[in-house]
């Protein structure tokens, strides 16, 4: 039997990779919602689909008991039982968090293995496969995380032992049109071909948490150093990767998509060092790091126009100018200003922002090299 999806009543960013690019409902009036991850999904249809297979009969709404011991109820938007298998599906509710994988149908399919062989995962359509070292799943095998795998192998175990039954299981995550949602994902670069990962640590997805972005930079870096790379590139966005990218070239898994998480990157490297690193990033972006600044969102940082007028009375700018750039509404308007004025402004910028990057990393051997990149794409500083 199978029924119409229908959104299960989850509370509503996300501790996924995959986050980023739904847009978020209008929460001006409201808390923002939590939500669960694409792990917690999958375990709440496993444990139902085993529950179907043994009892043909299908719990719903299904609970499962979340790491931290959270109690979340999922809805089931789809159910099946044939011959030796059984199938549960839960649409994913990522809450107010902006993540590629709202609204995706987790499906798990239940089938019993040979004695002996206990639980087995398996990626089914639109799940992922890993190829390279570096992540916490070995290459060949499903792109199902350890803590989900631990989540869903737990609670089968309880379930089996409740009915004197051995946990010999294959389990196959699901997840149609999964592979293209991933193409929106990190998992090209991480060498995960197929589909999404099924990820999750806590199982909550909380509304634009910085945790998503930064775990993905930081498996981005261990899949760069198991495939020996000594060059990374960690660009602010694709404008400043692609220029940075037209003078190296790099293999794509040596590509960071840092965005604002300067920190996140550079304290991750200061203890998984790599030879080589180069930032690239637009003129206001690296003169908050050049400021000191390792959060380069802009509700969480902002541009000091003393900072930038006084880069630029060293460079020999006229006094009389410093209260233009005071009054300046923009970095973008300070560097046309200085530009106009004959004054390389972005070049000093790279240097206080490479020196930043440097003392961040408290002496780990990383040879640090910054590209300031203005909104056309070209190359205006290179320290």
């Amino acid at each position: 039997m199978q029924r119409l999806p229908k959104l299960s009543y989850k509370v509503g960013m996300s501790d996924e990779p995959d986050a980023g690019l739904r847009k978020p409902e209008e929460t001006s009036e409201r808390p923002l919602r939590r939500g669960w991850t694409t792990g917690a999904c999958a375990t709440a249809a496993t444990k139902a689909a085993l529950i179907g297979l043994i009892t043909g009969e299908f719990p719903d709404p299904v609970a499962i008991i979340l790491p931290k011991g959270e109690v979340p109820h999922f809805q089931l938007a789809i159910e099946s039982i044939g011959e030796g298998y059984a199938m549960a599906g839960i649409v994913k509710d990522a809450g107010d968090d902006p993540d590629v994988t709202h609204g995706a149908t987790i499906i798990s399919t239940v089938f019993p293995a040979p004695p002996g062989s206990g639980i087995q995962f398996v990626a089914g359509e639109g799940v992922g496969t890993v190829t390279l070292p570096g992540l916490p799943i070995a290459p060949g095998e499903a792109a199902i995380n350890p803590v989900p795998r631990a989540m869903m192998t737990k609670i089968c175990e309880e379930i089996c032992a409740q009915h004197d039954l051995p946990a010999d299981l294959v389990i196959t995550i699901s997840v149609p049109e999964g592979e293209e949602i991933a193409r929106k994902t990190w998992n090209p670069r991480l060498g995960i071909v197929g589909g999404i990962s099924i990820l999750g640590t806590t199982g909550i997805v909380h509304p634009f948490s910085c945790a998503a972005w930064i775990h993905s930079i930081h498996r981005g870096i261990d899949v760069s150093r198991a495939a020996g790379l000594k060059h990374v590139l960690a660009a602010t966005g694709s404008t400043s990767e692609d220029a940075a990218q037209a003078i190296y070239n790099l293999p794509e898994i040596a590509l960071l998509d840092m965005g604002d998480f300067a920190g996140g990157l550079l304290k991750y490297l200061r203890v998984h060092p790599i030879d080589r690193l180069t930032i690239a990033g637009g003129f206001a972006k690296l003169t908050k790091l050049a400021q000191g600044a390792l959060d380069l969102h802009s509700g969480r940082s902002q541009v000091s126009m003393a900072f930038l007028a006084d880069e630029a009375e060293r460079l020999g700018l006229d006094a009389s100018m410093r209260q233009r750039i005071l009054d300046a509404n923009t970095a973008q308007e300070v560097l046309e200003l200085t530009t106009k004025l004959g004054l390389d402004l972005a070049a000093p910028i790279a240097a206080r922002a490479r020196e930043t990057a440097l003392a961040t990393l408290k002496g780990a051997p990383v040879d640090v090299e910054v590209i300031v990149i203005d909104r056309k794409g070209t190359v205006i500083a290179r320290v």
